[in-house]
């Protein structure tokens, strides 16, 4: 039997075989990938929606027809257009406005303002400015939860990490997102 013979292995089914061993682990990969980017999709568009609202809710359109400051209600439509446009199902997102046009609580250092929520927004008192009562503390708190894009919970390693907003309960994965930002507001 010549050298050749005995060193030719058969070797078909070999890919076959190499790519079911790989598969799995490219699936997992490329899933984890596209759902990691659009959890950080969702962590920009909820760290700029609320900061807009806030900053509106402090500085109002200030023209010589409108000097006041913007009501509650006018705070919240401006964050969830921001959100609109941005996420999925925006227009319902639960938003908690505080500002000293609802009203205020409290006197001295312990004065606090008022919050309105809207969309069902969880309760969330702000605390007391530190130079109260010379400013109030304006706050904008919007509360956000999703479903990862691909919802394969055998892929999902990276959402399901240790320190994430993430959980997997009743069938699926979830993520909130909790944002909150407090402006001054001059008395």
């Amino acid at each position: 039997m010549s050298l050749y013979k005995l060193l030719n292995k058969d070797v078909r089914g070999q890919a076959m075989i190499e790519t079911a061993i790989m598969l799995p682990v490219l699936l997992a990969l490329a899933f984890n990938v596209i759902n990691f980017g659009y959890f950080f999709l969702m962590t920009v568009n909820l760290a700029a929606a609320p900061r807009s609202g806030a900053l509106y809710s402090i500085l109002g359109s200030k023209t010589p027809a409108t000097p006041g400051l913007p009501a509650p209600a006018l705070v919240d439509t401006l964050t969830r257009a921001d959100l609109t446009g941005a996420i999925y199902n925006g227009a319902t997102t639960p938003v908690q406005v505080c500002t000293a046009q609802a009203g205020t609580t409290g006197s001295g250092t312990s004065r606090i303002a008022n919050c309105v929520p809207f969309n069902s927004a969880p309760s969330v008192t702000p605390p007391a400015d530190p130079e109260a009562p010379s400013f109030v503390l304006n706050q904008v708190d919007v509360t956000y939860t999703f479903t990862p894009l691909l919802d394969q919970r055998l892929f999902n390693l990276v959402l399901l990490a240790p320190g994430l907003p993430c959980s997997s309960g009743g069938g699926a994965i979830t993520c909130t997102f909790h944002r909150k930002i407090s402006m001054r507001s001059m008395n």
